[in-house]
Formats: structure tokens, sequence, C-alpha cells
């Protein structure tokens, strides 16, 4: 099993002072920004990427948000481009450029010279991005799926063929061949993380793209799996565990009590403060703005349309006892416990890599090292000796 350590990189500084009700200010002024924590938090989480090669995890894994603490990875690439020199064998997920908000060509290019400034490390992970990166970039949420779909052949095609053109509704180009060209052949491997959309799912299974099915697990996983090996299937594909790849919250203490004591703080704050600070997740707005379509969940079955409906309330409104019964669950607690709950959850679900997040919210550094350093010793050989042989949603599918 590949184990990646997925990070976040949120503003070094707690928030919690600046909100109003429930929500911190949005668009929050620049007098709140400190440089210094800025500058420190970058070092920081470069610092602990170069200790995840160093202890022989597989890869480290960020996305691209902005104007936002929630992350300070408005460019994943410059990250990429750091990190490339930094460290030696860690694979580099890019989860993901936001392909509807960026001249893909450029896009093509910059991720070709960092798979040559990696040696053929990067993993490029393709996204939407959430509707608060829309009203940034002055970009029509319902242009984000024909947007992504262009720009994701235009990439593409970039990658692979000698010379390219192409005209769209959005970009065109003519005679273009680029330089450099990725180390990786045809391309770098391409993957997509899914929230829940139907149209996203089979785009993916359209091409063959490995993903990361849902927030978190439960009912709604299991639904994207299972749609997604129908749409691998319908396009002559078969789902295999190199497939998926999971993502979830570990963390490594004494006992589980401890474990929630410790980490509950930052859980809270990322999810009652951080989480889509100044845009919206609930399907239902986001289909009145036309960034899902009336049918995208139309594939979940009854019982799980309550977690698809992704209700703000959830989160927000988050309390310590939630969060410790929720960890019942979770890979929390001793190192035994935390093994165990990872490789299972991977087994249920069929998938041969997982995204392990450590950091939630403004966590200090030391204790994200000692996470770091703690599950490099007592967790990970087991699960990077552990792999997943079949996809139970597959084998229902199939029946």
């Amino acid at each position: 099993m590949k184990v990646f350590v997925f990070d976040l990189l949120a503003y070094g500084e707690n928030l919690d002072h600046l909100k109003t009700g429930t929500e911190l200010p949005y668009p929050l002024s620049k007098r709140h920004f400190k440089s210094d924590v800025a500058v420190r938090t970058y070092a920081e989480h470069l610092d602990a990427w170069e200790e995840l090669d160093r202890l022989g995890y597989d890869g480290v894994g960020f996305n691209e948000h902005h104007c936002s603490p929630y992350g300070l990875m408005n460019s994943p690439n410059l990250m990429a481009a750091a990190a490339a020199q930094r460290t030696k064998r860690l694979k580099l997920l890019i989860y993901g450029n936001l392909l509807p908000l960026h001249e893909p060509l450029r896009l093509a290019e910059e991720l070709a010279m960092l798979d040559c400034l990696s040696n053929g490390r990067v993993i490029s992970g393709f996204a939407r991005g959430i509707p608060r990166e829309y009203q940034v970039h002055n970009v029509p949420l319902a242009q984000s799926r024909a947007r992504f779909e262009e720009a994701y052949e235009i990439v593409t095609r970039a990658w692979t063929e000698d010379v390219f053109s192409y005209e769209g509704k959005f970009w065109s180009y003519k005679d273009v061949a680029i330089w450099p060209r990725p180390v990786q052949r045809p391309h770098p491997s391409i993957m997509i993380p899914i929230v829940g959309s139907q149209e996203s799912i089979e785009f993916a299974g359209r091409h063959d793209i490995p993903i990361t099915p849902g927030l978190a697990g439960g009912g709604l996983r299991n639904d994207i799996i299972r749609f997604y090996a129908k749409s691998l299937a319908a396009a002559g594909h078969r789902i295999t565990p190199d497939h998926l790849s999971l993502s979830m919250n570990a963390y490594v203490a004494d006992s589980k009590a401890r474990a929630v004591k410790e980490l509950a703080p930052y859980h809270l704050y990322f999810n009652r403060t951080l989480f889509s600070h100044g845009s919206f997740t609930e399907t239902a707005k986001q289909r009145e703005a036309g960034y899902v379509s009336p049918s995208s969940t139309d594939y979940v079955r009854p019982e799980n349309q309550r977690a698809a409906a992704l209700l703000r309330e959830d989160f927000r409104n988050l309390t310590f006892e939630d969060v410790a019964r929720q960890a019942e669950q979770q890979p929390w607690g001793t190192p035994q416990e935390v093994t165990e709950r990872i490789i299972a959850q991977a087994d249920r679900a069929g998938a041969n890599m997982v995204q392990i997040g450590f950091n939630r919210g403004a966590m200090p550094h030391d204790m994200f090292i000692e996470q770091i350093r703690r599950f490099a010793a007592d967790v990970l050989p087991a699960l990077q000796a552990h792999e997943v042989r079949r996809v139970p949603a597959a084998e229902e599918v199939a029946a």
C-alpha cells in the first residue's frame, strides 16, 4: 500500500477571535495578515515534507485554494517546485490544479517543468475547485465543467502530441510543441478528487483516471466507488485497487482518549472556522448556481442522500462530544488501532493508496512533526507491507 501525507498548509495562527457569529469575515482584510506567520508556515511545512522523504513515506499531497487562511497554496506548483529541490524520492501529488481557472497551455508547461525538476515524481491532480475560487477569478460557476473538460484535453494533448492545434470554446492554439516535455511517458500520472458529482465520476471512468472517492467514509464513499466501477466498465476499463486512494485523518497517541484530547481542538477549528470559508458546500445551493447538475447525486442510495447534501450545519455545529463519538470509528489512538483501522478501511474500499491528514487546522509544528515521526516508526511499515488485492464494490457491480 502507498502511504501519502496530505497537507492543507493552513495559515499558522488561530483566527477564531475574528469570527462574527459562526463565520470568519470574507473577504478577510489584509490587516489580519501577518507576514512573519506566513513565512514561518511555509518554512515549517517544507521542513515537514523533507522529513516525510527522510522517513520513507511514499508521497505528499497538497492542493490549490485562494484568498483564505484555510490553505496558503494559491499555487501548488510553486510548492511542488520548492519540494522537488528539498526531497529526493517523495512523490509530489499536486491535488490539484483547478483546471477551469487557469490558462491550460501554461499549466501543461509548468507541470512538464516540474516533472523534469523532480525527475519524474509528479502526480498531476486535476480538480474544479470550490465556489469561492470562481468568485475570486471571475469565472461563472455554470462554465466550470465545460472549462474543466476542455482544459484537460489541451493539457494532455500538449504533453503527448508532437505539434498540436486546438479550437475550443474557451481557449485556442495553433501549431504548439511544448519544451520541456515531461519525464514520465506518455505523461505524468493523473488523479481526480471526487466530492460526489455524478458527472465527475463519469469523466474519471471514461478516461480511466484514478480517484479519491469522497471527503469521508461511510455509505456515500461506497456509492461513489460502485458508480465509478460502473463508469469504468462502460468505457471498457476495469477497476483495480490502484484506481482508488482514500483520504483520512489519523493521530497516534497512547490511548483513544488522549488522541481525542490532543487533536480535537485543531479538528474543531478546521471544521467550525476554516472549512468552506467564504464559500458554500451545500449541494442544493451548488445546483442553483449551476455548478452541479440537477441529477448530480441520482446515483446515491436514499440512505446516503443526507451525506451527499454536504450541509454546512454538519461541520459548523460540530462539538467536542461529536468529535469523540466520531473518533470511535477513526484511526485515532494507539499505533495498533491506527494501523488496523487504516488497513480495514482500505480493504473495505479496495484502495491500495491512502492519504493521511495529520495537521488539521493550525496544529503547532512540533505536534505535526511528532505525528510524522511516530506514525513512521509505529504504523507506516505495516501499511506499506500490506497490499489490497480486490475492490469489493466492483464485485458487487459484476454480480
